[in-house]
């Protein structure tokens, strides 16, 4: 017979899940600790006791109470003192954020990347550097619980490699192992698909918080997709899953850098949009050069309307795809593609109309990014303390020792 849970396994698992409601939901009482998590007062006063004496949180009086009695004491989380690294590596930018626990950021690093080759050795060499600056200006009783890592492009679930990423031009690349040996901290990095994570950052701090079912798409250079079901990133065997932006729409349609044709990405991605506009070439790439269109046809231009329309169709189409597959409650756009839905809103809505089963259609919801650039960062942070909130005694004194 299967031997039952320890005392030990289940105060790990209950100081977890205390840490986790304070780190998602903020400052929160004890009075409001006792009622979620259907533990009694006593059992929630020696959780938090635990949890303050590691420094992960702290206790004090609520500033406003308005009843009567003896206030219920509101933990916090120790936002200034425990962080992680959270790295983002996108086809044209790099950024380092220095995250707090509970989601907050306290410093923060962005440069562009020139696109073509992934040279490892100078990328993880220029993300670890940011980290050293930030790690410069923090107070001598912080510690550094985590790191963690959003690249554009395929990740293997076993162990981090960069598998593919078209975008980024890299295969095989072992960019956590890298990056981790590069920061010096005696901790490894994890690494995640850069939509994934963001999916898992709205999920947990964004416009799909309390959503069971839904869909994020992101756009950079290409488009990429993160799938939240039953509550859960659906991942896929190898981690691999949500890569909607190589579901062919057009078949026979523009060549793809997967090697397809007619991939969601290649009619709706960067280069098919600025191409539609002729805006594509020198200097003309990026998110500005995106905003740049859908500016251009608010203000009447012909030719970038007749692109953003002709985009928002291809987009729509393959919106329907994923809503009769999935039935999300939900489907949120984010990256460049949060401009290009706000432009082209008319015609994903048609197409969504034409081809989606009414059941499905009916009830879902087109919302934008609520964390806008940063979703991608937020999400490779909560990646980093996902190992911090399944055990915080543990994964605190490894830090500290």
């Amino acid at each position: 017979m299967r031997a039952g849970p320890s005392q030990e396994d289940i105060r790990r698992h209950n100081l977890g899940a205390l840490l986790r409601h304070v780190h998602l939901g903020g400052p929160t009482s004890r009075a409001e600790l006792t009622s979620k998590m259907g533990l009694n007062r006593s059992t929630i006063m020696a959780l938090t006791s635990d949890l303050t004496a590691a420094g992960l949180v702290r206790e004090e009086l609520p500033r406003e109470t308005g009843r009567a009695g003896r206030p219920s004491l509101v933990v916090r989380p120790e936002s200034s003192r425990v962080y992680v690294f959270a790295f983002d590596v996108g086809p044209d930018r790099l950024a380092v954020a220095r995250v707090g626990l509970g989601g907050v950021i306290l410093d923060r690093r962005e440069s562009v990347r020139r696109r073509g080759a992934f040279e490892l050795d100078e990328l993880t060499g220029a993300l670890a550097g940011f980290a050293r600056q930030m790690r410069r200006k923090t107070r001598a009783d912080t510690v550094c619980v985590g790191a963690a890592a959003a690249v554009s492009g395929g990740v293997r679930k076993a162990d981090g490699v960069v598998t593919f990423g078209p975008n980024l031009k890299a295969e095989e690349v072992p960019f956590g192992e890298e990056l981790g040996r590069k920061l010096g901290l005696g901790l490894p990095v994890s690494v995640g698909n850069d939509a994934n994570l963001a999916a898992l950052a709205e999920h947990s701090r964004g416009v799909g918080v309390a959503v069971r079912d839904f869909i994020y798409l992101h756009g950079d250079v290409g488009i990429g997709g993160g799938i939240i079901a039953g509550g859960q990133l659906l991942g896929g065997h190898e981690g691999y899953g949500g890569e909607v932006g190589h579901m062919v729409v057009n078949p026979g349609g523009r060549a793809c850098g997967c090697g397809s044709h007619g991939c969601l990405e290649a009619e709706v991605g960067e280069r098919a949009l600025l191409e539609a506009a002729g805006r594509f070439g020198a200097g003309q790439q990026g998110r500005d050069a995106v905003r740049a269109v859908v500016e251009a046809a608010d203000r009447g231009d012909i030719v970038a309307q007749e692109a953003l329309s002709r985009t928002g169709e291809w987009l729509g189409l393959g919106v329907a795809n994923l809503v009769n597959i999935f039935n999300p409650e939900m489907v949120i756009f984010g990256g460049m593609l949060r401009e290009i839905y706000l432009g082209s809103a008319a015609q994903v809505r048609t197409q969504l109309t034409l081809h989606a089963m009414a059941p499905q259609r009916e009830q879902v919801r087109l919302r934008t990014s609520a964390l806008g650039d940063s979703a991608t960062l937020v999400g490779a942070a909560e990646l980093a303390f996902a190992h911090v909130l399944a055990d915080p005694l543990e994964v605190l004194a490894r830090a500290n020792g």
